[in-house]
């Protein structure tokens, strides 16, 4: 998703229901519940109580799918608001794709102010504490980021985390002073001013993600990063060969230095044909299970509460003419079963239902993405 200076775009956006109240549910599922407010949908009682239980963290989630400029001007309507206590959802890594320095700072000034103006949804974080005390306040804790770091200079580092910034992507899609992105034609890697930037994203306590950067330029993150980095919103290329997926030495790499790799509900990169469903998200979840542990593996759904296929109609065809053809979208971008507030659950009920530990679970749903930044975000460390 990317921004320009006449409105915030792609994913400039969001949508969540009545809180679930605590629970201590059997490890087995007996019978079917229905959620305030969600009647249509029903979930057994392990999978309400494991989303109660568990942080559940999306790490890469916006508001409101909305390309207008006034989009973050108004409050959400009650409705959403109650979408969203519903979701299950405690934390979203709310990031766009941005051109320059002018349109980052215009984003995180909107979306600051637009978590403001609702205290009693939204909470900005500073520090990983930050997100255990949105749980316990039923509460969504809004991590910023940015999808295409907008750093002129090594300072812009420590001026970014000093405004809120948690989280920020080297590229986007395409090459930019620090590397190449992933629908590049060649990856020169990691530049050399991109490897000042990396140090001092380290040295402020800010994470490192390169889920749109291309492989050579991940690789080098990987290897020059002194900590865990993330990929924040990316699926497995040996499951489907898509140019936006990791390729299994780099969902290795990335374990092996303590990362944690998100895995999307967007159709395009999850499956190359239909039906395309929250199964075949899960496929690949388990992947990265195999191939680096359950440790390394969580959730950044890469959409709203909704997802994209419910956006207006004008808005769903600009967005997807913004991006290049190698994106190869199909009639749809939002996966079956993974299209709505309640999308968490679906999902939960599928790990379930392969017979995936309770202990286990929650660390898919956000356990792992808790660790790693609360290993990432330390205060920034003095001196070069």
């Amino acid at each position: 998703m990317r921004v320009s200076r006449t409105g915030l775009s792609r994913r400039n956006m969001l949508k969540s229901a009545a809180a679930l109240g605590a629970c201590a549910f059997p490890m087995i599922n007996i019978g079917r519940y229905a959620m305030a407010g969600a009647e249509e949908r029903t979930y057994s009682a392990r999978a309400m109580g494991l989303v109660e239980r568990s942080l559940v963290i999306d790490m890469l989630a916006i508001p409101r799918l909305d390309f207008r400029p006034e989009a973050y001007s108004r409050p959400l309507s009650e409705a959403a608001v109650a979408e969203f206590r519903a979701s299950g959802i405690n934390a979203i890594h709310n990031a766009v794709g941005l051109i320059g320095r002018d349109d980052a700072l215009t984003f995180l000034a909107a979306q600051q102010g637009f978590a403001g103006r609702q205290p009693g949804l939204f909470q900005l974080v500073d520090t990983a504490e930050d997100l255990d005390r949105a749980k316990r306040d039923r509460r969504v804790a809004m991590i910023m980021g940015f999808q295409n770091a907008p750093f002129d200079a090594v300072e812009d580092v420590a001026f970014f985390h000093g405004l809120g910034l948690r989280c920020a992507q080297l590229t986007y899609n395409n090459q930019n002073l620090i590397g190449s992105g992933s629908t590049d034609r060649v990856d020169g890697g990691v530049s050399t001013f991109g490897t000042e930037i990396v140090r001092a994203m380290n040295q402020a306590g800010m994470l490192v993600d390169v889920s749109h950067s291309g492989d050579r330029t991940t690789l080098d993150a990987i290897e020059l990063s002194t900590g865990p980095i993330a990929f924040t919103h990316s699926n497995c290329r040996a499951l489907c060969n898509h140019p936006r997926n990791k390729t299994d030495d780099a969902i290795r790499a990335l374990a092996a230095k303590g990362g944690v790799m998100g895995i999307t509900g967007v159709r395009m990169f999850i499956r190359d044909r239909d039906p395309t469903n929250v199964g075949h998200m899960v496929d690949h979840i388990e992947h990265v299970i195999r191939l680096a542990g359950i440790e390394h593996v969580g959730i950044g759904s890469d959409a709203d509460l909704n997802g994209y296929d419910d956006m207006p109609p004008d808005q769903y065809r600009q967005l997807k003419a913004s991006y290049d053809r190698s994106y190869a979208f199909r009639e749809k971008i939002d996966i079956d079963g993974f299209d709505h507030p309640r999308k968490i659950y679906d999902l939960t009920e599928e790990l379930i239902r392969r017979g995936h530990s309770d202990a286990h679970i929650a660390l898919i749903l956000g356990g792992n993405f808790r660790r790693l930044l609360g290993a990432v975000w330390t205060r920034p460390q003095s001196g070069a």
